[in-house]
Protein backbone atom coordinates (compact mmCIF):
# COMPACT_ATOMS: atom_id res chain seq x y z
CA UNK A 1 0.00 0.00 0.00
CA UNK A 2 1.26 3.34 -0.69
CA UNK A 3 -0.03 6.55 0.42
CA UNK A 4 0.75 10.57 0.44
CA UNK A 5 -0.46 13.00 1.98
CA UNK A 6 -1.60 16.50 0.63
CA UNK A 7 -3.23 19.91 1.31
CA UNK A 8 -7.02 20.78 0.57
CA UNK A 9 -9.17 23.77 1.42
CA UNK A 10 -10.13 21.37 4.21
CA UNK A 11 -6.63 20.99 6.20
CA UNK A 12 -4.50 17.57 5.47
CA UNK A 13 -5.77 14.89 3.74
CA UNK A 14 -4.10 11.49 3.79
CA UNK A 15 -4.06 8.94 0.13
CA UNK A 16 -3.60 5.49 0.30
CA UNK A 17 -3.77 2.71 -2.22
CA UNK A 18 -2.29 1.05 -5.17
CA UNK A 19 -2.67 -0.11 -8.32
CA UNK A 20 -5.64 -1.92 -7.31
CA UNK A 21 -7.52 1.17 -6.33
CA UNK A 22 -7.95 3.81 -4.00
CA UNK A 23 -8.54 2.27 -0.44
CA UNK A 24 -8.79 5.19 1.87
CA UNK A 25 -8.53 9.25 1.94
CA UNK A 26 -8.89 10.97 4.75
CA UNK A 27 -8.52 14.00 6.93
CA UNK A 28 -6.87 14.88 9.71
CA UNK A 29 -7.33 17.67 11.78
CA UNK A 30 -3.51 17.98 12.31
CA UNK A 31 -1.43 19.99 9.94
CA UNK A 32 0.54 17.00 8.01
CA UNK A 33 3.48 17.66 5.86
CA UNK A 34 2.73 17.35 2.40
CA UNK A 35 4.88 14.04 0.85
CA UNK A 36 5.60 12.81 -2.18
CA UNK A 37 3.16 11.46 -4.44
CA UNK A 38 3.06 7.68 -6.00
CA UNK A 39 2.57 7.39 -9.47
CA UNK A 40 -0.47 4.78 -7.90
CA UNK A 41 -2.07 7.91 -6.79
CA UNK A 42 -1.30 10.63 -8.59
CA UNK A 43 -4.78 10.33 -10.76
CA UNK A 44 -7.01 10.75 -7.53
CA UNK A 45 -5.06 14.03 -6.21
CA UNK A 46 -5.16 15.14 -10.02
CA UNK A 47 -9.30 14.45 -9.70
CA UNK A 48 -9.18 15.90 -6.08
CA UNK A 49 -7.55 18.92 -6.90
CA UNK A 50 -10.26 19.20 -9.39
CA UNK A 51 -12.73 19.08 -7.23
CA UNK A 52 -12.01 22.09 -5.05
CA UNK A 53 -11.08 24.23 -8.00
CA UNK A 54 -15.13 23.21 -8.76
CA UNK A 55 -14.18 21.83 -12.33
CA UNK A 56 -14.84 18.24 -10.95
CA UNK A 57 -18.35 16.89 -10.29
CA UNK A 58 -17.47 13.54 -10.77
CA UNK A 59 -14.60 10.85 -10.10
CA UNK A 60 -13.21 8.62 -12.11
CA UNK A 61 -11.13 6.58 -9.79
CA UNK A 62 -10.67 2.91 -9.52
CA UNK A 63 -11.55 2.16 -5.75
CA UNK A 64 -10.77 -0.23 -3.18
CA UNK A 65 -12.15 0.17 -0.12
CA UNK A 66 -12.20 -2.45 2.74
CA UNK A 67 -15.42 -3.05 4.44
CA UNK A 68 -18.25 -5.21 5.10
CA UNK A 69 -21.05 -6.08 2.37
CA UNK A 70 -23.15 -4.39 3.56
CA UNK A 71 -20.94 -1.38 4.34
CA UNK A 72 -19.76 -1.57 0.25
CA UNK A 73 -23.54 -1.77 -0.90
CA UNK A 74 -24.39 1.83 1.08
CA UNK A 75 -21.28 3.14 -0.21
CA UNK A 76 -22.12 1.60 -3.79
CA UNK A 77 -25.34 3.83 -3.39
CA UNK A 78 -23.69 7.06 -1.85
CA UNK A 79 -22.12 7.03 -5.49
CA UNK A 80 -25.44 7.56 -6.85
CA UNK A 81 -25.96 10.90 -5.03
CA UNK A 82 -25.56 13.60 -7.82
CA UNK A 83 -23.17 16.68 -7.45
CA UNK A 84 -24.60 19.27 -5.81
CA UNK A 85 -28.07 17.24 -4.89
CA UNK A 86 -28.77 15.38 -0.85
CA UNK A 87 -30.36 12.64 0.03
CA UNK A 88 -31.88 11.55 3.62
CA UNK A 89 -30.70 8.44 5.52
CA UNK A 90 -34.51 7.20 4.87
CA UNK A 91 -33.99 7.72 0.87
CA UNK A 92 -30.69 6.13 1.38
CA UNK A 93 -32.31 3.29 3.29
CA UNK A 94 -34.82 2.71 0.73
CA UNK A 95 -32.17 2.97 -2.33
CA UNK A 96 -30.03 -0.18 -0.84
CA UNK A 97 -33.90 -1.88 -0.64
CA UNK A 98 -34.45 -2.25 3.21
CA UNK A 99 -36.04 1.07 4.42
CA UNK A 100 -35.86 -0.25 8.42
CA UNK A 101 -31.58 -0.27 8.11
CA UNK A 102 -31.86 3.73 8.72
CA UNK A 103 -28.84 3.20 11.42
CA UNK A 104 -26.96 0.38 9.98
CA UNK A 105 -27.26 3.13 6.70
CA UNK A 106 -26.31 5.44 8.91
CA UNK A 107 -23.38 3.92 10.78
CA UNK A 108 -21.80 2.35 7.35
CA UNK A 109 -22.04 6.03 6.26
CA UNK A 110 -20.13 7.37 9.56
CA UNK A 111 -17.44 4.43 8.21
CA UNK A 112 -16.92 5.62 4.66
CA UNK A 113 -12.99 5.63 4.28
CA UNK A 114 -13.36 7.83 1.11
CA UNK A 115 -13.52 11.18 1.83
CA UNK A 116 -15.21 13.21 -0.88
CA UNK A 117 -14.82 10.75 -3.63
CA UNK A 118 -17.84 8.54 -2.05
CA UNK A 119 -19.97 11.47 -1.19
CA UNK A 120 -21.30 10.50 2.60
CA UNK A 121 -21.43 14.52 3.15
CA UNK A 122 -24.68 14.31 0.94
CA UNK A 123 -26.34 12.84 3.50
CA UNK A 124 -28.60 14.55 5.72
CA UNK A 125 -31.81 14.13 8.31
CA UNK A 126 -35.06 13.78 7.27
CA UNK A 127 -36.10 16.93 8.59
CA UNK A 128 -33.01 18.54 6.12
CA UNK A 129 -30.46 19.15 9.18
CA UNK A 130 -26.55 18.23 8.95
CA UNK A 131 -25.87 15.45 10.79
CA UNK A 132 -23.59 12.84 11.30
CA UNK A 133 -20.37 13.61 9.51
CA UNK A 134 -16.88 12.05 10.36
CA UNK A 135 -15.19 15.16 9.22
CA UNK A 136 -17.29 17.58 11.60
CA UNK A 137 -20.67 19.38 10.50
CA UNK A 138 -18.84 22.72 9.63
CA UNK A 139 -16.83 20.95 6.69
CA UNK A 140 -20.05 19.04 5.68
CA UNK A 141 -21.45 22.51 5.24
CA UNK A 142 -18.36 23.70 3.38
CA UNK A 143 -18.83 20.89 1.50
CA UNK A 144 -22.72 21.27 0.57
CA UNK A 145 -22.38 24.43 -0.10
CA UNK A 146 -19.34 24.16 -2.69
CA UNK A 147 -21.40 21.72 -4.87
CA UNK A 148 -24.53 24.34 -4.42
CA UNK A 149 -25.17 26.20 -7.40
CA UNK A 150 -26.07 29.27 -5.33
CA UNK A 151 -23.61 30.03 -3.01
CA UNK A 152 -24.72 31.13 0.36
CA UNK A 153 -23.72 34.01 1.89
CA UNK A 154 -23.13 34.18 5.92
CA UNK A 155 -24.48 36.92 7.35
CA UNK A 156 -22.66 37.25 10.25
Amino acid sequence: MESCVIQTPLGSTTITGNINGISSVSLSDKSLEETVIPESLKACVQQLGEYFQGTRHEFELKLNPEGTDFQKRVWKALLQVPYGKTKTYLELSRTIGDAKAIRAVAAANGKNPLWIIVPCHRIIGSDGSLVGYAGGLGRKKWLLNHESAVRQVSLF
